[in-house]
């Protein structure tokens, strides 16, 4: 069928083959369904109008039953998001508690290597102490080892001249 625009309603008797509203453009016999709605005349002009409205009926029947199809359709399609949506929302808190634990965990571990660390400081502190002790005692003993030495040099007589004939 050839569509019919609006440029061919002037020349064209008015029956419902012939049908347009501003610069829509229908084929012969199908209308919107705003337009039938409207009181445009039925598509079938059968003077038996229970088969017109049987067939209306089953029209209306299968667009009900498209309808519900498509609400158990959306239905079940929000059924598997909320699904979903619960099982990233467990995953989630699986993994919130997971890293709590491994935080406390961590926690536990820098607060023992802080302890030991602490201890290794004091005891680094004590060794300096002692090692300034010991270079200390070590200059002491060399000073009076000097000076023990410097001692017995004068004991020894010390001849400053030339020796002359006595």
């Amino acid at each position: 069928m050839e569509p019919i625009h609006l440029s061919m309603i002037h020349d064209q008797p008015n029956t419902y083959n012939h049908y347009s509203t501003s610069s829509r453009t229908f084929y012969n016999g199908q209308f919107p369904s705003q337009v039938q709605e409207l009181g445009a005349p039925s598509p079938c002009f059968s003077s038996n109008h229970s088969t017109s409205d049987e067939a209306d009926e089953q029209q209306l029947m299968l667009i009900n039953e498209r309808k519900q199809r498509r609400m158990i359709s959306n239905r079940e399609s929000a059924r598997r998001s909320r699904m979903r949506k619960q099982r990233h929302l467990d995953e989630l808190w699986s993994q919130v508690v997971w890293l709590r634990n491994e935080n406390h965990q961590l926690m536990d571990k820098l607060n023992h290597v802080s302890e030991v660390n602490d201890k290794v400081l004091q005891e680094n502190v004590q060794l300096k102490e002692d090692n300034c002790g010991l270079r200390q005692m070590i200059t002491d003993m060399q000073l009076n080892n000097t000076y023990s030495t410097l001692k017995d040099l004068e004991d020894v007589p010390c001849n400053l001249g030339t020796q002359s004939s006595d």
